[in-house]
């Protein structure tokens, strides 16, 4: 089955470069300019991974990322922008960006994230074949639905929040470091990605915890990482 990535840059140039490198490793590849052409293209197929810059003329990347996650929570999301302190990543991720890659980059870091992101994205859909549930207290999560319900209100999850919470869910009690946690739901061997992690962490928690600052469900072990503790759970 053909993989179909949207690009969408406004600098014809950069757009090109991204289209010939990700051919190169087997994607078929749709590059807009703006935001205007890519809700068409959003509208009339379907993608498997867009790279999203965040510097558009008709419409800010932020919202654009806001936008298609009203609508679609699982599409795998890579922004690519030139804003390069802590605060825009941090942004971009709380968007709902599963990735963030500063520009300039190179093209074998860049070859190798979306191979990360499509690979994590092609193995969640392997396990939403056969209907699997894993109940946590009052958390339901669905692996063939992919969909998480706490005391049945559904929770609206992105692919790598639910990447994170089943990682996390199906080996309850057990401490993670983050760079672990890079390595095993983002596919990542370097630290430098760390703020990644707390990032998505912090955005998981605000959806599925009743108190985020008291958090119930996944619990910070200081100086080592993450677990998700079962037995604060009422």
């Amino acid at each position: 089955m053909d993989t179909y990535v949207l690009v969408v840059e406004d600098q014809q140039d950069i757009a090109n470069l991204i289209r010939i490198n990700l051919e190169m490793i087997g994607n078929k590849v749709i590059c807009c300019h703006n935001a205007k052409d890519a809700f068409q293209q959003l509208s009339e197929h379907t993608f498997q991974l867009i790279l999203l810059d965040l510097n558009l003329p008709d419409m800010d990347g932020l919202d654009i990322c806001k936008k298609i996650r009203a609508t679609d929570a699982i599409v795998p999301i890579m922004m690519l922008t030139a804003r390069t302190e802590e605060l825009d990543r941090v942004q971009g991720l709380e968007a709902g960006a599963d990735d963030y890659l500063a520009k300039p980059f190179s093209v074998l870091e860049l070859q190798a994230r979306v191979k990360a992101l499509l690979r994590r994205s092609n193995v969640q859909a392997a396990k939403n074949v056969e209907p699997e549930q894993i109940k946590i207290a009052d958390l339901i999560i669905d692996q063939a639905t992919h969909s998480v319900h706490r005391n049945k209100e559904l929770i609206t999850l992105t692919s790598t929040e639910f990447s994170l919470l089943v990682f996390l869910a199906k080996s309850p009690g057990r401490v993670y470091s983050r760079e672990q946690l890079l390595a095993e739901v983002w596919d990542y061997h370097n630290d430098c990605y760390e703020h990644t992690v707390n990032s998505h962490m912090n955005r998981l928690r605000n959806k599925i915890e009743p108190n985020p600052a008291k958090p119930t469900y996944i619990k910070t072990v200081w100086g080592v990482g993450y677990k998700l503790e079962v037995s604060d759970v009422a």
